[in-house]
């Protein structure tokens, strides 16, 4: 492809991006940082190998590991949970995190958005980077962290407010929209995780109206409704039927590789279904991590085999 046949495809994709972008932008969000995509769709300029091009990509300046860990180990009290973890996410991919319950999984995940501090006896050495910045210096603002890296719980957890307050109560808390910015918000998010058909004309009830499947998705719109880069989910689906399951696993590989994901599973069909790379956690380390059809069907490790082909437990 020559330079001036891209830059011909790429304004065209460009124009449709920006328009579906305006909402975002009248925000004052990040540069390429949208409601529904963080860059243009099926082409990224730094592809291209265009030199010129590449300065034009706004993804070009940052790392191409959004979270990396660095002898990362965690402990409550005198208990061990991780030892020596170091691992790097790379951006616009999803990880899944397996291993038997206990192996912490859990732990590790809500260490990348620090949601382990207030829990008691709570302790990490080593390091977290997010975008190159520790998230435990002295410099990073606790509230403008969990807003860049989201989470979604295993259970539905809405908020005893309407559901469109749902949505937009993390908008709200990081003052990144209000007014009528806020229900075009609710709307683009609702649209999104599929649940604006059912809620359009009640969107003053209680969530707690909604099925499980529906309350879940409810949850998903208000994580995604503050534009995060980073979105860690805690078995999102274990409390599902196979149904809304499989549509929530669909919504999620179609959110990357505008939003990286980090997801723990003891589904191993739904680690090979929906993530790019996968770490197999056991006896407090990391045994191994890599492409996910690399670690399931030619694993290095032995405990690792043992695992996912299930004979271990």
């Amino acid at each position: 492809m020559t330079t001036r046949s891209a830059v011909v495809r790429l304004t065209g994709e460009a124009k449709q991006w920006r328009e579906r972008n305006q909402v975002e932008n009248e925000y004052g969000a990040e540069p390429g940082r949208s409601v529904e995509h963080a860059a243009p769709p099926e082409v990224t300029l730094a592809n291209l190998e265009d030199p010129l091009l590449e300065t034009m990509d706004p993804e070009s300046g940052r790392p191409k590991h959004v979270i990396e860990c660095r002898g990362l180990s965690l402990s409550f009290g005198q208990s061990r949970i991780l030892s020596e973890v170091s691992v790097k996410f790379q951006r616009g991919t999803i990880t899944a995190l397996i291993g038997p319950t206990g192996s912490g999984k859990s732990t590790f995940l809500r260490t990348l958005n620090r949601m382990n501090d207030k829990v008691r006896d709570f302790h990490h050495e080593g390091a977290v980077h997010l975008n190159g910045d520790d998230i435990w210096s002295s410099a990073q603002n606790l509230l403008s962290l969990r807003r860049r890296v989201g989470m979604l719980f295993q259970r539905p957890n809405p908020f005893p407010m309407s559901i469109k307050d749902n949505v937009v109560a993390g908008v709200k808390a990081h003052r990144i929209a209000k007014g009528k910015q806020l229900d075009v918000v609710a709307e683009q998010r609702l649209i999104e995780v599929g649940l604006w058909e059912a809620v359009r004309d009640r969107l003053d009830d209680s969530p707690f109206r909604l099925s499980g499947g529906q309350q879940q998705l409810l949850c998903l719109a208000r994580a995604l409704a503050t534009g995060p880069e980073v979105l860690l989910l805690d078995e999102p689906t274990s409390a599902l039927d196979p149904v809304s399951t499989e549509f929530v696993e669909a919504l999620l590989r179609g959110l990357a590789p505008a939003l990286s994901m980090v997801v723990v599973t003891h589904n191993l069909g739904q680690a090979r279904r929906i993530s790019h790379n996968t770490m197999f956690l056991y006896g407090g380390r990391l045994v191994e991590h890599g492409p996910t059809a690399s670690l399931f069907e030619h694993p290095f490790d032995p405990q690792t085999e043992r695992y996912v082909s299930g004979r271990m437990g």
